[in-house]
């Protein structure tokens, strides 16, 4: 009884913090999305709106439109960063000249602040200015401005992306090829596998929960992104890279649509959860069938 006690009483400072921090303002946001509340308003009050605000998003357009974009951006990102850091991570494995120096500035976008990601991409991409433009028209004769050509500034955020967290899922993949047992690998080239049969069949399902937990982590991160992408391209040109994090703000600050932007925050919270649910089944049923095997 007495550790039980010493057990919560240790855990208490946590939750508390937890609480305030996490509970109290889902609360609240909850409590509002059920309101129209514009505080610059003639009355400046809350009048009740009951479900209209999801209603509304139903029919918004440019709201279902930003939530496509940041699916879709969280698909190529994740993808891209996943095997660029599974090839990276199997090449570190091995030695090779300048291995520590190489490990040492692969890891350093991820001490970096993403507004400060954000604003050196932008200097990288200014027309005239920046070497991206510069040396994509002298050496591939392209016109590269991202602030005119839709196309070019939502690869150029997904880039922005990829560079800046394709290092975390190098040390992820790292660390579980490091801790993963070297006999079966070994055992199967015996039987004469070759290096594709290996990968296939021992190393990527012996992965697995390394591969389904940083999927998770990067597809939560990736979902919510604003920062990086508002100094680079602010959402533009138009709506091109207007992302669900950018619009939920232009609703809720410039707007000041509380109870609306209450609303879709809800909404892509429950996105998120209903994928993190999915990821955490699969991760589930990987862990029961490594265990029955």
């Amino acid at each position: 009884m007495d550790s039980n006690r010493t057990g919560w009483g240790l855990l208490a400072p946590t939750l508390i913090i937890l609480g305030v921090m996490g509970l109290l303002p889902f609360l609240y946001v909850l409590y509002i999305s059920f309101f129209d509340w514009n505080v610059f308003s003639a009355s400046g009050q809350m009048e009740w709106a009951g479900v209209n605000n999801f209603r509304r998003l139903v029919f918004d357009s440019a709201f279902l439109g930003s939530l496509g974009r940041t699916l879709l951006f969280t698909l190529l990102a994740v993808t891209s960063e996943l095997i660029l850091g599974f090839l990276l991570a199997s090449t570190l494995l091995r030695d090779f000249p300048g291995k520590i120096v190489f490990r040492t500035i692969h890891a350093l976008p991820l001490v970096i602040a993403p507004i400060a990601v954000g604003a050196t991409w932008r200097l990288l991409t200014i027309p005239g200015f920046g070497l991206a433009p510069y040396y994509l028209d002298r050496w591939f004769d392209i016109d590269y401005n991202i602030g005119r050509y839709a196309e070019q500034a939502f690869f150029t955020t997904l880039a922005m992306d990829i560079w800046h967290w394709t290092p975390f899922v190098t040390l992820t993949m790292l660390a579980g090829l490091t801790a993963m047992p070297k006999e079966p690998q070994e055992q199967a080239r015996v039987d004469g596998a070759n290096r594709w049969q290996v990968l296939r069949f021992l190393t990527i399902p012996m992965m697995m929960p390394v591969i389904v937990t940083t999927v998770f982590i990067r597809m939560m991160d990736a979902l919510r992104i604003v920062d990086e992408v508002f100094m680079l391209t602010g959402g533009g040109p138009g709506n091109a890279t207007r992302y669900v994090g950018i619009y939920i703000w232009r609703v809720v600050f410039p707007q000041t649509d509380y109870g609306y932007g209450s609303a879709m925050s809800l909404l892509v919270l429950y996105f998120t959860i209903v994928l993190a649910w999915l990821l955490f089944v699969a991760l589930a049923q990987v862990g029961n069938q490594q265990s029955s095997s």
